[in-house]
């Protein structure tokens, strides 16, 4: 149950064969992404478990949930990009109902990030899902 946006990222790794051509596409997602204002990086924002800074910034406006982020690793960045495309726009139980690792594993990421990445994701993964959460209660 992703959003459209991101079944347009497994389309797109259909036709990359090779990893690091996968992994230059989610860097390059994340260098498209625009930067969190340096405002929104506070403390409140920053996620915990993550080996770089991470910051995501996420508002709901009715029932709809998007967030933004950074962060001041690179992969990261192509990361959150890749989490922004898996969750923004779907209203807040369809975020709930994601399942987010297996959406991610639909693009072989599980075998190819560091377990300091793969704890940052998940990291990244459990706020955006207790936020949601937290909201439709």
């Amino acid at each position: 149950m992703a959003a459209s946006a991101f079944e347009d990222i497994v389309e797109d790794f259909e036709f990359l064969e090779d990893w690091e051509d996968r992994y230059r596409y989610v860097i390059e997602q994340g260098k498209s992404m625009p930067s969190l204002n340096e405002a929104l990086k506070v403390p409140a924002t920053k996620v915990d478990g993550c080996a770089s800074q991470v910051w995501l910034h996420i508002s709901i406006s009715g029932n709809t949930f998007r967030f933004e982020g950074d962060s001041d690793a690179v992969i990261v960045r192509g990361l959150i990009a890749l989490l922004r495309s898996l969750f923004n726009d779907l209203n807040l139980s369809q975020v709930s109902a994601v399942n987010a690792e297996a959406e991610l594993a639909r693009l072989g990421l599980n075998e190819h990030l560091s377990s300091q990445r793969s704890n940052g994701l998940r990291a990244m993964i459990q706020r955006i899902k207790e936020t949601a959460a937290g909201a439709q209660s």
